[in-house]
């Protein structure tokens, strides 16, 4: 647009939380959900994800059955969760997330109405800062993924997972914002075909319907699809990685495996924890924020990417959009995407981030994007 920005009027969180509330069962029939057949699989999943990282730290369980109520509503029917959530994680509150969606799906009785993923995490020493240690051993071996299983199945309060997930690697990988690669040891004490032998035994079991990654490289995704197909043994058939416009790292290397392999990604933090809706612009705090509460999230308030983060919203401003939905319109729209995971502390802000579906950015706009991307080139990988 020429001129002079076109800056829209967003409304309050309490105003949107009014209108959200008095509009409950009419929403739905706002926007048309889009769905995705995961290949490999039967899993047809909706193009907006739950993420549900926050139920048991920022959110309530009357909270989270709000969410999940609402969302079943706007035909959102994945659910994505991990047996260390909520974060940022503690002693104190893990696991309460999956017994939050536990308590909503007895109460509820729509356990055949939804996909659930959940994730087994990995060793403390090669996953995120300040890792949570949830077992003796968190090696990825038949003991822990087994017992991780049994302990999910059991705060979920359901006997089978759609979609059960490694959240990260045995292995030291550059995954959780380091970029270097890491000095590797020779050896692997648990190698992919231990861990991919016991997610069989649970395939087997009927615990769980489908295998996917998280947080994985090039090389461990052509490595578990390698070992699959020469031992016979069950596909992976997602992959779960950030993507947001801060981040494009997927698109080097592993959108082409996504593509040519049919392993879709399950794109998290669409939204680099919020930046990219502009209410950290300019160096504000928003009380209650999740990056206003939490130091640990600095991973997207580098100095590039403050500056990425200016002309994103600048931009949207310049189109009239909202900024957050302009930003989650853009990985609903990426080919190699299966579903955006969302997240949200309010039913308001859920409400925004399930609309972006309606949203289609021009040909013109994602150039637009794509000048900002390059003169920025992910400045928080």
């Amino acid at each position: 647009m020429k001129g002079e920005a076109y800056i829209p009027k967003l409304k309050s969180n309490e105003d949107m939380q009014s209108d959200l509330l008095e509009n409950w069962f009419s929403n739905k029939k706002g926007s048309h959900m889009h769905y995705t057949k995961l290949p490999h699989s039967t899993l047809e999943v909706s193009k907006i994800c739950l993420g549900t990282m926050t139920f048991g730290q920022q959110n309530t369980c009357d909270d989270a059955c709000s969410q999940l109520d609402y969302a079943l509503e706007r035909g959102v029917n994945f659910i994505d969760t991990a047996e260390v959530y909520p974060i940022p994680p503690s002693p104190e509150t893990q696991g309460k997330t999956e017994e939050f969606i536990g308590h909503w799906l007895e109460k509820s009785g729509k356990r055949e109405k939804i996909v659930l993923a959940t994730k087994v995490a990995g060793p403390v020493n090669a996953g995120p800062r300040n890792p949570l240690q949830i077992r003796e051993n968190m090696a990825l071996d038949h003991r822990n993924i087994h017992q991780a299983i049994d302990d999910s199945l059991a705060r979920l309060k359901t006997d089978y997972i759609d979609l059960y997930q490694i959240h990260w690697p045995q292995r030291q990988t550059n995954c959780f914002g380091t970029l270097n690669y890491p000095e590797l040891p020779e050896k692997e004490e648990v190698t992919l075909i231990e861990t991919l032998e016991a997610m069989t035994d649970l395939v087997r079991a009927g615990k769980i319907r489908y295998i996917g990654v998280s947080n994985e490289t090039p090389w461990g995704v052509m490595t578990y699809l390698r070992l699959a197909e020469k031992h016979d043994l069950p596909r992976i058939v997602t992959i779960q990685n950030p993507y947001n416009l801060l981040n494009r790292s997927f698109e080097i290397g592993l959108s082409e495996i996504s593509h040519f392999e049919g392993v879709k990604l399950l794109a998290y933090s669409p939204l680099a924890f919020g930046i990219l809706s502009g209410k950290y612009l300019d160096g504000a705090k928003p009380e209650g924020a999740r990056c206003t509460r939490f130091e640990r999230f600095k991973r997207y308030f580098t100095p590039q990417g403050i500056k990425a983060t200016e002309a994103y919203i600048q931009l949207a401003r310049d189109y009239q959009l909202d900024p957050a939905q302009m930003a989650l319109a853009f990985v609903n729209q990426r080919s190699f995407v299966g579903s955006n995971i969302i997240g949200a502390t309010t039913l308001a802000q859920l409400k925004t981030n399930i609309d972006s579906i309606d949203i289609t950015l021009s040909d013109e706009l994602i150039g637009k994007i794509d000048e900002i991307a390059t003169t920025y080139s992910n400045p928080c990988p």
